[in-house]
């Protein structure tokens, strides 16, 4: 595809300005990534967020995959002769792979089919007869001389049907008939399931869907996954009703637009051609692309739920005691102190069948005293509430406050087993892993939830059953941001950490440690020019997310690149203050006394550049997440029975999907706020209204004792 053309495709399919996508591409084309497109390269893309990036990003590569696909389209159909002036315009003129697709069918090379077998028989005249629409004549007596019992053809009746066969599959390849039919299936067609395996699904677990159906058009993502789920596991048999009538008769008007002697045979060849060969194929389209399109969702609240979780805000300077609860095999116990560094690990067995409460208490209170630990991290996983009730009233025992949380441990066992966790902690067995990192994810929930796979971290909906690859290539894309959006502090980070820097690969992250190690610490950005593998242009794209905190210039703890110290230095001299001053309430009061357009033009920068140099000035060690509500700590349990109707509770959100928010309110398992119960009036979608991590106000309005669930609502009694 010419450049021009794309870039003008991408700005109408994007919403922003044509020069911004062509900045931005020339910008993705010269090797830079989209954390440092967004932050350092402002005024050349009109400061596009990351998230406009990668939208341009990605659908430059998809325009770049159509356009290389019609060029082969175009060779094998000229390979053939059969490529027309009009042909080959129809092709450079789609802009979906599909109609590429659609305009090649009749081309493409096919196996043995009822109309190649007829054209063998030296039928295709015939059915070029029959397309011609006759006005007089006998199509039977035009069949006569095609009677050939040596070819397979013993009557007309056969002469016939492989004409009226080849015919079939003409209409069939319509590029124009498919895309009709395949938009009208949409809009008129019907999703059905039915039961297929009733003893298969012995927990009624696709009840719903015994006998159900929906308007395409209707569907929602998270349905469309839950039935293929159902038909995957032999439960459900899943079809689409398609407007077949509307469709027959669309269809007849077209091929047989006049009267002819051949009606009647046409007629019948319509029907045949839409059921036999265009119902099914589009039916599996139209599939594809409900699913499609419900992964899209599926993986877009994923990756919001993942960002939100990555960006939950540290508890800093705690010692912490993580816990990892389990019944048979013991409560695993581990103190770290404010760096994270582990101090000891216990195991004791308060919970049943061991029951040994007294034991475990002496225990945990001697880690508490010894290492003055402030706050107990439980992991959620099994005997998570037995374990919490034995802590809660521990605590109470104690002369001084010590608070607990509840951390989600979704997917600390993956990390106790990885070969990193191994070579963190060599002496430790996998459970004993967990509560180190349990504890550490209370610390910095970002730097420890790097280094599990972000599939298992618990906040999606159906990852399971999604594309792997395109889950993995957003969660990944996710995690960058969030990295590259806070920052890392060079001389503290894991390798799991800063591989995920901007332009740093896992190789140079693992150079980086080295170094690190071989010279005791890092004193300022420019020393990373030395590691291995860190060329020039690696150093432009991940040098400003690197942070020096005590080093021998002030300006490397801050996010200003490099390439504007100069200028930096030039404002703090207009300003009359040192760079060793920067935070102070000094420089704060001269800064912000700054006219930004005025002083941009002096120094010969862009404003938005000079914007971000003076919000690094003013908080140079920020991190954005202290901005964000603290974890919610507690010092007692909560049990069913405590509960009542029009209860008010506070509780952290766990979990977002299309239909609700799951809110943690201390009890074994989260309560549902449905969408409808968010907040007064339509809600599009739950993540409009609530995050993973948000600190919310709920009201009690369903206990459900027998399957341990409770209903809950964000609109206050008073609002409702």
């Amino acid at each position: 595809m010419e450049l021009t053309l794309m870039i003008q495709t991408i700005a109408q399919d994007t919403g922003v300005k044509p020069h911004q996508v062509e900045r931005t591409v020339a910008l993705l084309d010269e090797g830079n990534t989209v954390p440092f497109i967004a932050r350092y390269r402002k005024e050349m893309t009109g400061q596009l967020d990351e998230t406009q990036i990668r939208a341009i990003e990605e659908r430059v590569r998809y325009l770049r995959n159509l356009s290389v696909r019609k060029e082969e389209v175009v060779r094998l159909i000229d390979e053939q002769g059969k490529l027309t002036d009009e042909l080959r315009a129809a092709i450079e003129r789609a802009t979906k792979l599909q109609e590429v697709e659609d305009l090649y069918r009749p081309y493409r090379q096919k196996r043995r089919t009822r109309a190649t077998m007829a054209k063998e028989k030296g039928l295709e005249p015939l059915a070029n007869y029959l397309m011609s629409l006759p006005k007089a004549g006998n199509p039977e007596e035009e069949a006569k001389p095609y009677i050939n019992p040596e070819k397979g053809v013993e009557t007309t009746e056969q002469a016939l049907q492989g004409a009226m066969d080849i015919v079939a599959e003409l209409l069939s390849d319509d590029p124009e008939i498919r895309q009709w039919v395949r938009q009208r299936s949409v809009q008129k067609g019907l999703l059905l399931t039915e039961q297929k395996a009733e003893e298969a699904d012995e927990k009624n677990v696709y009840q719903m869907y015994y006998a159900y159906s929906e308007p395409l058009k209707k569907v929602v993502p998270h349905r469309v996954l839950a039935i293929n789920r159902g038909e995957n596991e032999g439960i459900l048999k899943v079809s689409i009703e398609a407007p077949v009538a509307e469709i027959l008769a669309w269809m007849q008007k077209r091929t047989i637009p006049r009267d002819t002697v051949a009606r009647d045979l046409l007629t019948v060849t319509v029907e045949d051609a839409y059921k036999r060969l265009i119902a099914p194929s589009i039916e599996r389209e139209v599939r594809a692309e409900l699913t499609e399109a419900a992964e899209e969702r599926a993986i877009h609240i994923f990756a919001e739920n993942l960002r939100n979780l990555l960006l939950q805000p540290p508890v800093k300077g705690k010692v912490v005691l993580g816990v990892d609860p389990a019944f048979r095999t013991g409560c695993k116990l581990a103190v770290v102190d404010e760096t994270g560094k582990l101090l000891e690990v216990a195991v004791v067995y308060p919970t049943p069948p061991a029951n040994k409460v007294a034991e475990a208490t002496v225990k945990v209170k001697q880690m508490i005293e010894t290492y003055g630990v402030t706050v107990v991290a439980i992991g959620n996983g099994t005997a998570s509430r037995e374990t919490e009730q034995f802590i809660a009233t521990l605590l109470k025992e104690l002369k001084r406050e010590v608070m607990y949380i509840i951390v989600n441990e979704a997917g600390a066992s993956v990390y106790s087993a990885s070969a990193l966790a191994k070579e963190e902690f060599p002496d430790l067995d996998v459970a004993e892993r967990s509560a180190a990192s349990i504890a550490r994810r209370l610390q910095d929930p970002l730097a420890e939830l790097v280094k599990i796979d972000p599939k298992s971290v618990g906040v999606g909906q159906y990852q399971h059953d999604v594309s792997q690859s395109r889950l993995a290539d957003s969660l990944q894309f996710v995690v960058e941001s969030a990295v590259n959006h806070v920052g890392v502090d060079v001389n503290t980070a894991s390798p799991s950490l800063l591989q995920y820097v901007s332009g740093i690969s896992r190789q140079v992250a693992g150079n980086i440690v080295k170094k690190r190690e071989e010279i005791g610490m890092f004193t300022e950005r420019s020393q990373l020019k030395a590691v291995p593998r860190l060329g020039a242009k690696t150093y432009e794209q991940c040098i400003g997310f690197l942070r020096v905190m005590d080093g021998a210039n002030p300006l490397d703890k801050t996010p200003i690149h490099p390439e504007s110290y100069e200028a930096t230095h030039q404002l703090l001299s207009m300003l009359g203050i040192s760079a060793q001053e920067i935070g102070s309430e000094n420089c704060k009061e001269r800064v912000q006394s700054l006219d930004v357009k005025e002083t941009a033009a002096k120094l010969g920068i862009g404003e938005p550049t000079l914007q971000d140099i003076v919000d690094s000035l003013l908080r140079p060690g920020r991190d954005p997440r202290d901005e964000l509500p603290k974890p919610l700590l507690r010092s007692d349990v909560l049990q069913l029975s405590d509960l009542s109707v029009g209860m008010k509770l506070q509780g952290t959100v766990r979990n977002v999907v299309d239909f609700g928010a799951f809110v943690d309110i201390g009890l074994k398992n989260d309560g549902l706020v449905h969408i409808s119960r968010l907040k007064k009036g339509f809600v599009k979608h739950p993540l409009e209204v609530v995050t993973v991590g948000d600190i919310v106000d709920v009201w009690v309005v369903e206990i459900d004792e027998k399957r341990q669930r409770v209903g809950m609502t964000m609109i206050a009694p008073t609002e409702g």
